[in-house]
């Protein structure tokens, strides 16, 4: 079922114009500068509530991904499809510096043709799906439900590790459910530790923000 469901997404619902989206959208080197600024904006421009949620955001993906994605991976240790099997399309952007140039040009499309040395990384779980649900949630718990349009963009860029030939489905149906998960308990934790303690860090802050969180 895994790989009948990988080769749809894969190999048949696939398009010239599918391969160049879903190759941007599944490519951190364009979007994390761009993230970056947005970040640094809010830490310098924002109030409480912009600065709050940098420091909860930063943490809570950092935790998931430097310690339970990486802990995951080198405990599963899973192939990658294009490193599992041959005739994987793996799609990706060309080559450019800055590396954002490469939305202009057509994706690049190859079939994989695995080898004993073909490793670039393991598939279970997907990184990329914990960092951007575990993002999103954060985002909709201090926002509330108008940023609810941010799980659909982290599910689009779960869909495109998929398509890329990255990930197998049941990574990134599983990587979803730890992403969340993870992330449920250490907002829990984020909320807890503010409404303790944050009175005695910052009795002034506190006083007005009693609660880090969107009610």
């Amino acid at each position: 079922m895994d790989q009948k469901l990988l080769f749809l997404i894969n190999r048949e619902w696939t398009s010239g114009v599918a391969d160049r989206v879903m190759a941007l959208v599944s490519s951190w080197d364009v979007w994390l500068p761009f993230a970056a600024i947005l970040l640094v904006l809010f830490l310098v421009r924002g109030r409480f509530r912009e600065r709050a949620y940098v420091a909860v955001l930063v943490l809570i993906v950092g935790f998931n991904d430097g310690v339970v994605s990486s802990s995951l991976k080198k405990l599963i240790n899973r192939p990658r499809p294009h490193q599992a099997m041959a005739d994987v399309r793996v799609v990706d952007l060309k080559k450019a510096k800055p590396r954002f140039l490469a939305v202009f040009s057509p994706a690049k499309v190859k079939l994989s043709q695995p080898t004993l040395t073909t490793v670039d990384g393991r598939s279970m779980p997907s990184s990329h799906t914990i960092n951007m649900f575990s993002a999103a949630l954060v985002t909709v718990a201090f926002y509330g439900a108008g940023a609810a349009w941010t799980l659909a963009v982290a599910a689009l860029v779960a869909y495109s590790r998929m398509y890329v030939g990255a990930h197998w489905p049941s990574d990134v149906i599983t990587s979803i459910f730890i992403g969340l998960g993870s992330s449920l308990l250490l907002l829990a934790a984020s909320e807890s530790l503010w409404c303790r303690y944050g009175g005695r860090w910052l009795p002034a802050v506190h006083a007005r923000h009693p609660h880090l969180f969107a009610a």
